[in-house]
């Protein structure tokens, strides 16, 4: 029998279910396990709210992941159809398929199944488990086994919803956490939700709910707008952030308590991988901060921070950044006397840097003829963006003869040459027909270069 037959007579099977939902509601409680998978997937790309909500309660494997499934705006009622029907307090009752779920995961994470493999049938497991908050189903479970069977019995068995929380003011994400907040309360405790990555703009307006949820579980925190004060509080409630990004956060001073309190933070985060600070105020204090960063950062963002010679000086000798994959210095000013230091920093990070920004950092012809043999020893690179800084046609035409040999770089965001403006920097108005002909003599050379892979583009706006 041809291999492919069995799928289509699954399909089938899917389809013939979809096309009487009522039908599929009552053929729940029968169906094979083998199908719930494939008839799940179907069902929420159909939008076929009904049959998910149905699905939930009876799901035959210990977890369901969204996993690589596509979630567009669409799709929100589905997730929340999901949550208003995902058993917290099941009933005791005779049912052939009494609800197994345990783990109910809402997040979008690319290389996640539906379910994860059954490799133990008494014990089974999730390997996107929740395994930092005390109101875990490890933890608890944990602390079950280790008391008396008799209070197991009675306890409601704990359930986890994974999500990822955008808080930024719209009225879907206000329904949403007024959802979970109601399914929390229904659940009489046993349910713990488990947010890993959140985002948060105007951390003043979320006090209240970030009290809310338990945040030893969050891997990702992103702050849009706040308070260094009210960011440390949070902070402290972290202990296994892998990373941080901070955006117009305000504080008084880099010698008061509060800096001092957020070095603290710092400190004590040892699983950081990623560091993002945004507009936020440095100057001669980078040293400082990167003194409290335990060892192993991978990313580090630090555009308009007002960096100072002392600054890159610093950077190019700090232990925490030997080993950095992703460097970005943008909108800091750099001087003659700096390049030095980044020449120096970017040999050290030559065997493991993949993506270098360095835009709108006032870098002249000169300056970028001394950074080029230390940039032709990343052989790593993978993206190099230098856009709005002041370089003529003539180097540009240099740099690119350069990197071609980089046979990982491949995408590359150049400035566009002082001549194509009547009057540097962007005051005088662009001149389009210059930029094309700099356009066409650039993709000229990437081809004879047979470097056709790589992709060089710019800013026009």
């Amino acid at each position: 029998m041809d291999a492919a037959v069995p799928n289509k007579l699954l399909d089938l099977a899917v389809q013939s279910l979809l096309s009487n939902e009522s039908a599929a509601i009552q053929a729940l409680e029968d169906i094979p396990r083998e199908l719930f998978v494939p008839l799940f997937i179907a069902a929420f790309k159909g939008g076929h709210k009904s049959i998910l909500s149905a699905m939930v309660k009876v799901w035959p494997f210990y977890c369901l992941h969204i996993g690589s499934l596509s979630i567009q705006e669409s799709h929100h009622e589905l997730l929340k159809a999901m949550i208003e029907n995902l058993p917290v307090c099941p009933a005791q009752n005779s049912s052939p398929r009494r609800p197994k779920l345990r783990i109910l995961d809402l997040r979008q994470v690319t290389y996640s199944r539906i379910t994860c493999p059954e490799v133990r049938i008494k014990s089974p497991l999730c390997f996107h488990s929740c395994a930092y908050s005390d109101h875990s189903i490890t933890k608890i479970e944990g602390h079950l086994r280790l008391g008396n069977s008799g209070f197991e019995t009675q306890s409601p068995r704990p359930v986890e919803l994974l999500v990822d929380l955008s808080l930024v003011g719209s009225l879907m994400e206000k329904e949403f956490l007024d959802l979970l907040m109601g399914k929390v309360e229904e659940s009489s405790g046993s349910l713990h939700v488990c947010c890993r990555d959140l985002h948060v703009d105007k951390l003043s307006n979320y006090k209240c709910t970030l009290k809310f949820l338990d945040l030893k579980c969050v891997d990702r925190l992103l702050v849009d707008k706040g308070s260094l004060s009210d960011i440390n509080r949070i902070l402290s409630r972290m202990a296994h952030l892998q990373s941080l990004s901070l955006f117009k956060v305000s504080f008084r001073s880099l010698s008061g308590k509060v800096f001092k309190n957020f070095l603290s933070n710092l400190k004590h985060m040892e699983n950081l991988k990623e560091l993002n600070l945004a507009s936020f105020y440095l100057k001669n204090h980078l040293d400082k901060m990167l003194r409290f960063i335990p060892p192993g950062l991978d990313f580090l963002y630090l555009p308009f921070c007002n960096l100072s010679s002392r600054d890159y000086q610093f950077l190019s000798q700090s232990p925490q950044a030997t080993h950095l994959k992703l460097l970005n210095l943008s909108n800091n000013t750099m001087h003659w006397n700096d390049f030095g230091p980044i020449c120096t920093l970017l040999v050290n990070l030559s065997g493991t840097l993949q993506h270098l920004e360095l835009n709108n950092c006032l870098i002249s012809d000169a300056a970028i003829s001394v950074l080029i043999p230390a940039l032709i020893r990343c052989t790593h690179l993978r993206v190099l963006g230098f856009a709005s800084n002041p370089i003529t046609m003539p180097i540009l035409l240099n740099i690119m003869n350069n990197l071609t040999p980089l046979m990982e770089l491949k995408y590359v965001i150049y400035p566009i040459p002082v001549h194509c403006f009547d009057d540097w920097p962007f005051q005088g108005s662009l001149d389009r027909r210059k930029l094309a002909i700099v356009q066409l003599q650039l993709k000229t050379m990437l081809e004879l270069a047979q470097r056709n892979d790589m992709k060089w583009i710019t800013y026009t706006e």
